[in-house]
């Protein structure tokens, strides 16, 4: 290849490499002018978004709001809370407006102050769909949801984990906007912003502080991602000589991949904080763990506005194969006890969280395989309601988790 040539192929990618820095120059300035937390308890009413989703998504986030509606009947009944059904995010609209998220629907999503959030297909090639970007990555960093926070619980081997992921930055943040270089290059992106780790961060620590947790583990691969996973890094040791009481270690994702499978270990760890792309991976490992991705909720937390949802995706397969119905809905459901504990109500959220343990993890009359040689979404729901008002849930749920202790 000539000099000449090189050139030609160098400058287009010089100017789009431009446009790309002035985008996230511009996210910075306003990330620096960010607004403090929403308060909950001074809203009213506190307006929730259910937003169905597609794939399973409508069939589980139904599931999941017939909990959420029943756990709350009084304070709908005194319109403390209002709930608003947005179903304009299904793939069928999106590619219609060839946009990840329709500008009416963000719209909607705006005026709510928490969304529940069933999945949402993300196009790949080979799909019949156009190629836009992924519904969940353009709601975060339209909402600046800047905080991934996914908690996994396996009482009987003594497990407490809460992952810390950055939502807006790293290797998911322009992943949409790479681009070939001539026919035999092609470049991504991964992004980190003093702002971005500061805040995920120091949300991770707070979070320990508050809730009496003595170890936060920072998981980067700094080694050898130097620039952006160096900041991340020298971010969290900085900030972690403000938490004297709390033992900060440093981990990297291959080595900590290995470490949460490795029975004489991972019960060790308590939060644990990371770039965009690591902790995608490893909560799914986590939630693998604690009984299936179907099992682990998510919260996507800003400022302003909070969105929760499954760690899973939409399942097109099952669709296609009919097997939608047979979906497990304790994902959703689990992300509908995060909700509630984000907006105060504590005790619902308790009875909820309590209530799936005790299905998914202890008495499990009913199971849920996916498939027609087990429950369907709707009778698993129907055993979770009946657990949740149940009178001896809490004494059950203690009884339980003291003797796999």
């Amino acid at each position: 290849m000539s000099i000449i040539m090189s050139q030609e192929l160098i400058e287009p990618a010089q100017k789009k490499f431009a446009l790309l820095l002035q985008g996230q120059l511009k996210r910075i300035l306003e990330m620096k002018k960010a607004g403090s937390w929403v308060d909950y308890a001074t809203l009213k009413p506190i307006i929730i978004g259910i937003c169905w989703g597609d794939g399973i998504g409508e069939f589980i986030s139904k599931n999941a709001t017939q909990v959420l509606m029943h756990v709350l009947e009084e304070e709908v009944k005194t319109k403390k809370i209002v709930f608003r059904e947005i179903t304009g995010l299904t793939i069928e609209n999106r590619v219609r407006h060839n946009k990840a998220i329709p500008d009416d629907i963000l719209e909607e999503l705006k005026s709510c102050h928490v969304i529940l959030k069933g999945p949402t297909t993300t196009p790949q090639a080979g799909d019949p769909w156009p190629n836009i970007e992924s519904a969940n990555v353009a709601m975060r960093r339209a909402l600046d949801l800047f905080a991934n926070v996914r908690p996994v619980k396996i009482p009987q081997e003594g497990i407490d984990w809460c992952f810390f992921r950055e939502n807006t930055e790293g290797a998911y943040v322009l992943g949409s906007q790479g681009f070939d270089v001539g026919q035999d290059l092609s470049v991504d992106f991964t992004i980190a912003t003093q702002q971005g780790c500061e805040r995920i961060i120091r949300t991770a620590f707070d979070y320990a502080q508050k809730n009496h947790i003595d170890r936060v583990s920072v998981i980067t691969k700094s080694n050898v991602v130097k620039t952006t996973d160096g900041r991340f890094s020298r971010t969290a040791k900085r900030i972690a000589q403000e938490y004297p009481q709390i033992h900060c270690d440093e981990w990297y994702i291959d080595i900590m991949t290995a470490k949460l499978i490795d029975p004489a270990r991972r019960k060790e760890f308590k939060v644990m904080v990371m770039p965009n792309l690591y902790g995608d991976i490893l909560t799914d490992e986590a939630a693998q763990l604690q009984g299936g991705v179907g099992t682990a909720g998510s919260a996507n937390i800003g400022t302003r506005w909070a969105m929760f949802e499954a760690i899973h995706g939409s399942a097109p397969r099952m669709v296609k194969e009919g097997r939608a119905q047979y979906a497990d809905p304790s994902s959703m459901i689990r992300a509908c006890a995060m909700l509630l504990r984000h907006m105060g109500c504590a005790d619902q959220a308790g009875k909820v969280d309590m209530a799936l343990e005790v299905c998914g993890q202890f008495e499990r009359k009913i199971v849920i395989t996916g498939h027609d040689n087990g429950a369907t979404g709707d009778q698993y729901t129907d055993y979770i309601l009946s657990w949740i008002d149940n009178p001896k849930l809490k004494s059950r749920w203690e009884t339980e988790v003291y003797h796999f202790k």
